[in-house]
């Protein structure tokens, strides 16, 4: 047992050395979505698994609050509608449960955040390419090589280690701390 707590805490702190130097990105995506509270855009996000976790875990930070008392922000989870999910899924496929929601629900201007660890969920592809269509700035929160998303969303952020379990943890930081960094502008105006 003892092993695989050291084994897992050297891991974690080998993917810390990797988002470190992930700086410029997040700083980047705060800014990105700073400029879509400004407009009064929508984020929307999505993943599949512990990713769909994650969408949903940033949705609740919006709307409800990160950590200090502001205004709720328009966010919405991709993957929390049952009916719809299994309905799009049984009548198109599921590769569409994203995209045809997305479809139906962004707007110009709004921003979507897909997370896939492998970079290679074929449903947030699908979504990345309606996203685009529509004029929705795209950001993919990716893990290893940041697979195909990497090259097709407008901003990567790639966490370059294997284990699945430890690029959730460094997604997990990254919103946090985008989080933080939202909140600290907002509440400085």
């Amino acid at each position: 047992m003892e092993k695989i707590i050291q084994n897992s805490v050297f891991q974690h702190e080998e993917a810390i050395k990797e988002f470190k130097a992930k700086e410029d990105d997040l700083k980047h995506v705060a800014e990105v979505l700073l400029a879509l509270i400004k407009n009064d855009g929508h984020l929307f996000l999505c993943g599949n698994g512990g990713s769909a976790a994650d969408a949903q875990h940033w949705s609740g930070e919006w709307r409800g609050r990160f950590e200090k008392e502001r205004k709720p922000l328009r966010a919405t989870a991709l993957n929390v509608d049952t009916s719809t999910l299994t309905a799009i899924g049984n009548d198109y496929g599921y590769d569409q449960v994203f995209a045809r929601q997305l479809r139906a629900l962004g707007r110009h201007g709004d921003v979507f955040i897909g997370i896939s660890t492998s970079g290679n969920s074929e449903n947030i592809i699908k979504a990345v390419e309606v996203a685009k269509d529509i004029g929705i700035t795209t950001i993919g929160f990716l893990g290893r090589d940041g697979g195909k998303l990497k090259n097709i969303v407008d901003i990567p952020l790639v966490i370059a280690y294997p284990r699945t379990s430890r690029i959730q943890e460094m997604h997990e930081l990254a919103m946090h701390i985008i989080c933080e960094l939202v909140d600290e502008k907002l509440l400085s105006l």
